[in-house]
C-alpha cells in the first residue's frame, strides 16, 4: 500500500494505492473517485453506531465504507472541511479523535465512541470524541492547518475544545469550563481541554462556529 496527501495544507486530498487484497475504510461521503477493480462494503463500524444509537447527535459518518482491492486500485478521499490531513500509526495504543476529524483507517482498527460532550450553554453543539484502537493506522483531518505537539512528562497545555483534533489516549486529559462563570459564558471559549504529557497532541488552527456566524450575517432571515 502506498499513500500521499496532495494540495495541503488548505484543500488536502488523500490518495491511497491498494494492492490486490488490501483494504481501506473511510467515513461515508469522503470518496472523491476510485479506479481499478474494487469491492465496496458499507457497514456501521460496530462500536461507532452503538454509541450513536444511544442518542448522540452531531456525527455525520454513521456508516463507514470499506474498499477491498481485487486488482491494483486507487482511492481518493477528501474531508468535508478545507484543511490538512495527517496520518497516525496505531500499534498497541489508541487515540481519541474529534468525530469530525476522522477520515479513514487501514488495518484491524475499531472505531468507537470514547466520550460524549455537554449540550446547550456548555458547548456549541454536542461534543463527540471517537476512540481508534487496534493495529494499523488512521488519517485525521483538520479545519485549517494541522498542528502537532509532543508533550514531555509533566508538561501541560490548555486547549479550546473546538480546536482539538486527536491525542493518544494514554495521555492525561480532562474537560473543564474556561475560567469563571462570567468568562465561561461571555469569553467566547466555553469548554477547554487540559492535557498533561507525555503524549502527542494534534490541533487545528480554525473552527467552524465563528465562520458560520459570519456567514449568517449575509444570509437573509426568513420570517
Amino acid at each position: 500500500m502506498k499513500w500521499e496527501v496532495e494540495y495541503s495544507p488548505a484543500y488536502s486530498l488523500l490518495k491511497v494505492q491498494l494492492e490486490p487484497g488490501e483494504e481501506l475504510t473511510s467515513e461515508a461521503g469522503a470518496m472523491v473517485l476510485f479506479r481499478g477493480n474494487l469491492e465496496i462494503k458499507t457497514h456501521t463500524g460496530g462500536g461507532l453506531l452503538k454509541g450513536l444509537l444511544r442518542g448522540i447527535a452531531g456525527t455525520e459518518a454513521v456508516f463507514l465504507n470499506t474498499y477491498r482491492a481485487k486488482s491494483l486500485a486507487e482511492v481518493l478521499l477528501a474531508p468535508s472541511l478545507p484543511g490538512d490531513i495527517a496520518y497516525i500509526p496505531l500499534e498497541d495504543g489508541s487515540y481519541v479523535v474529534q468525530d469530525s476529524a476522522y477520515l479513514a483507517h487501514i488495518g484491524d482498527v475499531d472505531v468507537e465512541v470514547a466520550w460524549r460532550g455537554l449540550k446547550g450553554v456548555l458547548a456549541e453543539g454536542e461534543l463527540v470524541w471517537l476512540r481508534l484502537r487496534g493495529r494499523g493506522g488512521a488519517w485525521v483531518n483538520s479545519y485549517g492547518a494541522m498542528g502537532k505537539m509532543e508533550l514531555k512528562a509533566g508538561e501541560r497545555v490548555t486547549l479550546d475544545n473546538m480546536h482539538f483534533v486527536a491525542l493518544n489516549e494514554e495521555t492525561k486529559w480532562r474537560i473543564r469550563k474556561f475560567g469563571g462563570w462570567k468568562t465561561f459564558l461571555l469569553g467566547g471559549e466555553g469548554l477547554v481541554v487540559e492535557v498533561e504529557g507525555p503524549g502527542t497532541l494534534f490541533y487545528q488552527t480554525r473552527i467552524l462556529p465563528p465562520f458560520a456566524r459570519l456567514l449568517k450575517k449575509f444570509i437573509p432571515s426568513r420570517k
